[in-house]
């Protein structure tokens, strides 16, 4: 009779699971819902989207919970009892991981997509590191928990890893120089993603910053990619930053314009120029330079109040045409290098 029990208590089991697991998770679809229900009723999305994101593993959650009960009911031996809760408790650490990690990459996206921080597109550039980083953490943190939790000496294995980090580290210098190199670079903000720089002696868009290196596509369309320490260490210069862009050039006359005629050229060049919608207004020059080996040149110098470069090749162009023009009318011409020979 005692034998006969004990099969049916055992054949109960599946049963008991079965029936359990269904409740549950009809109480994490319920629990979903009524979250959903109260966060709808919020002016900001990304509570909903952080319940959407929680529904795998609360329904997990929820899962787990059940089979508690059905192993206290089961009253099995103390070792296997012990190992079983054991196993349980790791489940349920990782479940709460699992929800930690997807809660941050929805709290991470929301700030990004935050008024504030579109308003700063300097530390929003710095997000794919933040994300990166904190997930490393995260995930590091959930794997030392998980240890534990399994009986391993988690103290002497750390111990152990702070010889080998340290045997490692001497080996890896320059990984962890270019692992500083990219929080230096987050830190000043020399650049953004997007950014067109200069690095030394080449041009070109920034297209990644990565945790090890950063990638700029140059205008052949080739992609040079930079270590960070090194980079944090070279001379940049940010063509974004630019809040206005400098026209600057000099304008060569034929040694046979008079002095009328050169006063002439200088106050239309400089009307041109005041006269354009977008020029800066503080600093216009237009300046009689010198008595050059085969020209007259005039020094000219405005900046455009516009950060957009192909705008401003548009207005290079149409303020050089103008000077043409009023070269012309002037009755002068434009000199070229040339030399007079005179023979005795």
């Amino acid at each position: 009779m005692l034998g006969t029990y004990l099969n049916w208590h055992w054949l109960l089991v599946p049963l008991a699971l079965l029936t359990l697991w269904s409740v549950s998770y009809l109480l994490s679809r319920l629990c979903q819902r009524l979250l959903l229900h109260l966060t709808s009723r919020t002016k900001s999305a990304w509570d909903e989207e952080l319940v959407g994101r929680l529904g795998t593993p609360l329904s997990c959650a929820w899962m787990l919970l059940p089979t508690h009960a059905v192993l206290l009911w089961l009253k099995l031996p103390s070792p296997i009892l012990s190992t079983v809760h054991r196993m349980w408790r790791v489940g349920l650490l990782f479940v709460l991981f699992w929800a930690l990690s997807r809660s941050m990459d929805v709290l991470l996206q929301a700030v990004s997509d935050s008024v504030w921080l579109r308003s700063h597109p300097a530390l929003r550039s710095f997000l794919p590191v933040v994300r990166r980083v904190a997930t490393v953490a995260l995930w590091g943190l959930a794997l030392v928990a998980l240890l534990s939790e399994l009986g391993y000496p988690v103290a002497s294995l750390i111990a152990g890893l702070g010889i080998g980090g340290l045997a490692i580290a001497l080996a890896a210098q320059k990984t962890v120089e270019n692992l500083f190199g990219a929080f230096s670079i987050a830190a000043d903000q020399p650049f953004v993603e997007g950014d067109f720089v200069k690095v030394e002696d080449f041009v070109g868009t920034v297209e990644s910053i990565g945790l090890r290196s950063t990638k700029i596509r140059t205008l052949d369309r080739t992609l040079i990619t930079l270590p960070n320490g090194r980079l944090a260490e070279m001379r940049l210069e940010s063509y974004a930053a630019r809040d206005r862009l400098r026209l600057a050039c000099t304008l060569g006359l034929v040694y046979a314009t008079t002095g009328d005629q050169m006063r002439t050229v200088l106050l239309g060049c400089e009307q041109v120029l005041r006269e354009h919608p977008k020029i800066w207004p503080e600093t216009v020059v237009v300046r009689f330079k010198e008595l050059g080996e085969s020209s007259l040149n005039i020094e000219v110098m405005a900046w455009f109040q516009t950060a957009d470069w192909a705008e401003f090749q548009l207005i290079r162009q149409d303020v050089l045409l103008q000077f043409m023009d009023v070269v012309a009318q002037a009755g002068s011409a434009f000199a070229f290098p040339s030399r007079t020979l005179y023979i005795a």
